[in-house]
């Protein structure tokens, strides 16, 4: 059975590669890039066991946990982790559950993550080269390392999947998650050499001793000559892994015959954004796509960074000059946040198929309802910092360079969701669940668009800089001028040339959208 369900998802996988070039082409970009980093990874600790072989057991510790951390927070961020299987589908089988909850976790290990973490863990058992007995336990190390990490981001996600029914706590647990994800960066390279004194002797012990660490800290153990200390260490890894199976696999048995259903909420009396705009086509759309703002949290994906960024630019600048750029920063996440909004429609596209409305009216109907809660946030997110840190003069720059990226981010994202639409979560699915295909077309759209926007917006990003590096007013007010100018001409030109992509293709992407569901 377990052979089985890993030769289903492989097929998926398959199958699902069929559909687009597109995905073919996003798996290959991240096949590459995922080799390179593990590739890159495995010299470095390598490398490392030869010249600096004092350094190997806190750098492999350290490594470790922050690996075991990401695998068991990260898709608490990506809402789900990927449910090529998905464990609901197989509830009308006689299926002994032990054994679907060993296939899904060896399943768990065929993709990009699972590929690059056994690489990994094979380059770092090759690591311990110097001592043949810490060699020889690096290796049942690394297998219980693997299970682990598996098996840990299966169980959070079943356990958790309940409590995200609810859309506030929902988010709550997003932003939690991420806090400690975007500071691990900043926090370590404040600490610029540490390594080579001891000041991470007491984080590694501990750490070796803990859930995340015990696997890694069982041949660091044995190096030193501490048989006890590595028996005891393998007995932590080892309940670890207990623990989190036995959770998993109660989750995962309650989950199968009791469903997560999302409530709707309303009455349906209350007309909401349609009661207060006009009744006219540019109305309707607006008043629509309010309501998915107001409601849908699958929106909140664009908005759930922001309370981090300004933490995140505190840690990596002493100073905190970094936070000048909070502005540009919020005002890409608030800009690009529409681009997936054809997407979101799902099948009630065609409604905007169906009744007579130009393509341009749709584009700028999203445009201005993104722009209601988007304008006055990058506007705080750009004059606050500068206020606080002392900078006033720089204000006029920094909104500038804020709204020509927030402007041309609409007009990029009217053409995006007009030419590209791939499988999202369905409004009130469960948020913890992910697609299993086109996820890699998302990927490459997404970084496409990125480009297209970082590009257009060179002209007042550099004028920005040149402004508040060197002090010049009247730099500062022109930056403003060619920020408003060109991200209007942007936000125009992606209107226009959006609606026109979208009276075109809109029976295609509906067609799209049809098949997805």
């Amino acid at each position: 059975m377990v052979a089985h369900l890993v030769r289903l998802k492989l097929t998926l996988l398959r199958n699902g590669l069929k559909r687009s070039v597109w995905q073919v082409v996003g798996l290959v970009i991240g096949l590459l890039y995922g080799l390179f980093v593990a590739v890159l990874a495995v010299a470095g600790v390598v490398t490392l066991s030869v010249a600096r072989p004092d350094l190997l057991p806190t750098v492999v510790v350290l490594a470790g946990s922050v690996v075991m951390l990401g695998w068991w927070v990260v898709p608490l961020l990506a809402f789900g982790v990927d449910s090529t299987v998905d464990p609901g589908r197989f509830t009308t089988f006689p299926i002994p559950r032990r054994q679907l909850v060993v296939g899904l976790a060896v399943g768990g290990l065929v993709g990009i993550p699972g590929v690059m973490t056994s690489l990994v863990s094979l380059g770092t058992v090759a690591a311990w080269w110097r001592d043949p007995a810490a060699l020889v336990a690096a290796i049942p190390a690394a297998v219980l390392f693997l299970l682990t990490a598996v098996v840990g981001s299966r169980a959070t996600t079943t356990l958790v999947a309940p409590l995200v029914a609810r859309r506030r706590v929902r988010e709550l647990l997003a932003i939690l998650a991420l806090v400690p994800i975007f500071l691990i960066g900043p926090i370590l390279s404040s600490l610029e050499g540490a390594f080579e004194g001891a000041r991470f002797d007491g984080l590694v012990a501990a750490l070796a001793w803990s859930p995340l660490g015990a696997t890694w800290g069982v041949p660091v153990a044995v190096a030193d000559g501490e048989w006890l200390v590595a028996l005891g260490r393998l007995a932590v890894a080892a309940l670890t892994l207990l623990v989190l199976a036995v959770v998993w696999d109660r989750s995962l048995a309650h989950s199968l015959v009791n469903p997560i259903q999302e409530r709707a909420g309303g009455t349906g009396r209350d007309l909401g954004w349609f009661g207060r705009l006009p009744a006219t086509p540019l109305g309707a759309v607006t008043a629509r796509c309010l309501t998915y703002w107001v409601r849908d949290p699958r929106y909140a994906a664009s908005l759930v960074f922001l309370p981090v960024v300004p933490i995140f630019l505190w840690f990596v600048s002493p100073g905190g000059d970094l936070l000048l750029v909070l502005g540009p920063v919020a005002a890409y996440f608030m800009g690009w946040g529409i681009s997936a909004d054809v997407a979101y429609d799902g099948s009630s596209f065609w409604t905007h198929v169906a009744a007579p409305l130009r393509g341009s009216v749709d584009r700028l109907g999203r445009v201005l309802s993104a722009a209601l809660l988007g304008v006055p946030v990058v506007l705080a997110c750009a004059v606050v910092p500068a206020l606080a840190l002392g900078r006033p003069q720089d204000v006029p720059a920094l909104v500038g360079v804020s709204f020509g990226v927030l402007l041309t981010s609409w007009g990029a994202s009217s053409i995006a969701s007009a030419l590209v639409v791939y499988p999202v979560q369905k409004a009130g699915e469960n948020p913890f669940q992910t697609k299993s295909n086109g996820g890699t077309t998302a990927v490459v759209s997404q970084l496409g668009g990125s480009l297209v926007v970082a590009v257009a917006c060179l002209p007042e990003a550099v004028l920005a800089f040149v402004a508040v590096r060197q002090g010049i007013a009247w730099l500062g007010v022109l930056t403003l001028v060619v920020g408003l100018v060109l991200g209007a001409v942007a936000l125009v030109v992606g209107v226009r040339v959006g609606g026109r992509v979208l009276e075109r293709r809109q029976t295609e992407l509906l067609r799209q959208l049809v098949s997805f569901a």
